[in-house]
């Protein structure tokens, strides 16, 4: 009998414009190795990329379904033309679970069960009653959303699961520029999909030489690293059903089991947050977001 208490982990899309072969490498080992419950594939950042890595989603699916892991479709958070909104629309009619990042796919999936994902801005419980009335069965609140709000909207819509953003880099934003083409003196049509040189994301630094965001494409990311060390019972009690760890080319099996370790009571907070800071992580340690803090900054969240 499955654990109604017990908090799940969920993998997130891949960010970042990774290669077919890394791919699928990546879930085959995820399936093998990781006690993960829920994995998001599909591409959510830019739409050019999708020709790339779209071959590798149905082997995918299939050796992690095989593995015993709950599949969900990730679909992009903003088309920019009528060829990525038709997309939209077939991937609408698709017979799997799908999480959705842009409100123009609401409509074409009203009535069957869906995800609300952290692009869709959803920050007070009448907006979320909006879509739990169109089908919102789970919903990631945005990154920046503290505790406070996420435990006050979960206890005004007790019938959508919450899923929390808990690890990795923290995306903030979209533009319909191209950061990574600018910065290599290329346009947004002509790119040559450079933001692959950055499997992490392109570190930003101030003038000064001062560590500041990440790019990713058209997206906007944090320089450090999300994480959230909150205790299985503090979750519960929050409303949190699932923590939601980000894919990066730090070993994320390692990384899967230190917060199902933390979960479980095996390991306390101070070694959780201390091997975790211990692996080659894309940037320093953040959480701030969480306390209602600028979300650059490390702070201590009670346990």
């Amino acid at each position: 009998m499955a654990d109604l208490n017990r908090i799940e982990l969920a993998l997130g899309p891949c960010l970042f414009n990774w290669t077919a072969e890394r791919l699928l490498d990546f879930y085959k080992r995820i399936a093998d190795e990781a006690d993960i419950d829920r994995v998001y594939l599909g591409e959510v950042v830019c739409g050019k990329r999708m020709p790339f890595n779209d071959p590798v989603w149905p082997e995918a699916i299939e050796v992690l379904t095989s593995a015993g892991k709950e599949v969900v479709l990730s679909t992009l958070a903003q088309p920019v033309n009528k060829r990525e909104r038709d997309i939209l629309q077939r991937q609408a009619g698709y017979d799997m679970a799908l999480e959705i990042n842009d409100m123009s796919m609401v409509p074409a999936c009203s009535g069957r069960e869906f995800t609300a994902g952290p692009f869709l801005n959803v920050y007070n419980e009448a907006s979320l009653v909006f879509l739990a009335g169109r089908g919102a069965a789970t919903w990631c609140p945005p990154v920046e959303l503290p505790l406070e709000a996420v435990q006050k909207i979960s206890a005004l819509v007790p019938e959508v699961d919450v899923e929390l953003f808990a690890f990795g880099r923290l995306p903030l934003a979209l533009s319909s520029r191209c950061y990574h083409a600018r910065a290599h003196g290329l346009r947004k049509d002509s790119c040559q999909f450079v933001c692959d040189k950055d499997p992490d994301g392109m570190d930003v630094a101030t003038l000064d030489g001062r560590r500041f965001l990440a790019a990713n494409g058209i997206q906007t990311m944090s320089d450090a690293c999300h994480f959230a060390s909150l205790a299985g019972g503090h979750l519960a009690a929050l409303g949190v059903r699932r923590l939601r760890l980000s894919p990066h080319t730090v070993d994320m099996v390692a990384v899967s089991d230190l917060f199902r370790r933390y979960l479980d009571g095996a390991i306390e907070a101070e070694e959780f947050e201390a091997r975790l800071e211990a692996l080659d992580l894309p940037g320093p340690l953040c959480n701030a977001y969480l306390a209602g803090d600028a979300g650059w900054k490390r702070t201590a969240i009670p346990v």
